[in-house]
């Protein structure tokens, strides 16, 4: 067993890891003041290929494997949990396509990613959150074309992405077994953006509602079969959760980072208070979780490298890197007492950053119930 990345990836994180600093955290407070991103910062994220990290190489991106996309998304959860999403989403939007798309579909997103482009996955609406069964969006197809009509909701990149990978249901009764994926590019006549959300935590992200009143798609359009949707979705979630889980991980490191280096500087009673046991114990605490939670991301993402199953390791991943999100961000805030709660210092921020680790991509309820499903079933 094999526990360090090669020279090439170490390369590769130290270059992520310059980027992070130069262009992420420094403006870290002043995106999550603005609920945006800096302008140009996608634009620099894909001049450092950041955008198109699960392209295969025959469709002209870097052909990275997991391994090595989950350690860049751990260096960028440790900037900005908020951006590292949004250009996670790009992934997250991508494996339908990646996973069940023709050639063509393929090649159309993956050019699109590989000059720069942003991509939104949109599943959730809603009466439809956990449920994925709920979706109300409808396809009714006629000829050789659909049209599409319905809401989506808490969509991350909804706002700025150029294509979006729909979900809707074809049959009339609806239900899982006609959930169905289509590509739908942003331009599309009677497709637009709602409400943008102002959320608690990740507000770089840009998360926005879809409207689709009476989108006509041609039928090539649809990935996959009618039907073939929740398939679809639910594959695609089993390999992005790791990811989800890599960006947790190094969102709760840069809060251990922090909160030690605090420990050390702070003065009480005379003496450092990272000399206090009481403390120690915290540390140690928020250290242990941190590095289990780090080897349950790389087990899961080295599982699907090897073309094993990964589904229940994901689920873990996912489930307990985002508690121990919660968790060590949460200690961190303790830690740093009066001054870990104000927002002049990061780890404020980072707390608030972490609920939604617990939420997206499947609520951490729904990870133990896949998990449990595994195990027993």
């Amino acid at each position: 067993m094999e526990f360090a990345f090669t020279e090439e990836q170490e390369e590769l994180r130290e270059m992520v890891k310059e980027f992070v600093e130069k262009e992420i955290t420094p403006f870290a407070e002043e995106m999550d003041r603005n609920n945006a991103a800096t302008p140009e910062l996608f634009k620099k994220a894909a001049d450092m290929g950041l955008l198109n990290v699960i392209v295969p190489e025959e469709y002209g991106g870097p052909g990275l494997d997991s391994v090595t996309v989950a350690m860049i998304y751990e260096e960028l959860g440790k900037g900005c949990a908020g951006i590292a999403t949004s250009i996670a989403a790009n992934s997250l939007a991508s494996y339908p396509v990646l996973l069940k798309g023709n050639d063509e579909q393929k090649k159309t997103l993956c050019d699109l990613l590989n000059s720069g482009g942003l991509a939104a996955f949109a599943l959730t609406e809603p009466g439809a959150g956990s449920d994925a069964g709920g979706v109300a969006t409808k396809a009714v197809k006629d000829g050789d074309h659909y049209t599409l009509n319905g809401n989506k909701i808490f969509i991350t990149n909804g706002g700025l992405a150029d294509t979006y990978l729909i979900f809707a249901n074809t049959r009339k009764s609806g239900g899982i077994r006609g959930l169905t994926a289509f590509v739908v590019p942003r331009n599309t006549p009677g497709f637009s953006i709602g409400k943008k959300e102002d959320k608690m935590g990740i507000r770089p992200s840009n998360t926005c509602e879809l409207i689709l009143q009476d989108v006509v798609v041609p039928e090539s359009a649809r990935v996959g079969r009618e039907g073939e949707g929740f398939r679809i979705a639910m594959n695609t979630l089993d390999s992005a959760r790791p990811f989800v889980a890599a960006v947790s991980v190094g969102l709760a490191q840069s809060a251990l980072d922090i909160a030690a280096k605090y420990a050390k500087e702070r003065r009480q009673f005379g003496q450092p208070i990272a000399s206090f046991q009481m403390v120690q114990a915290m540390i140690a605490d928020m250290a242990m979780k941190v590095e289990t939670a780090r080897l349950l991301v790389y087990k899961a993402c080295w599982l699907r490298d090897q073309g094993l199953e990964f589904s229940k390791e994901a689920a873990m991943s996912k489930c307990y890197a985002g508690d121990v999100a919660m968790q060590v961000t949460t200690d961190a805030v303790q830690i740093m007492g009066g001054y870990g709660y104000s927002k002049e210092y990061p780890v404020e921020k980072k707390m608030r950053d972490a609920k939604i680790m617990q939420i997206y991509e499947g609520t951490n309820q729904i990870q133990r119930l896949v998990i449990a499903n595994k195990i027993l079933y």
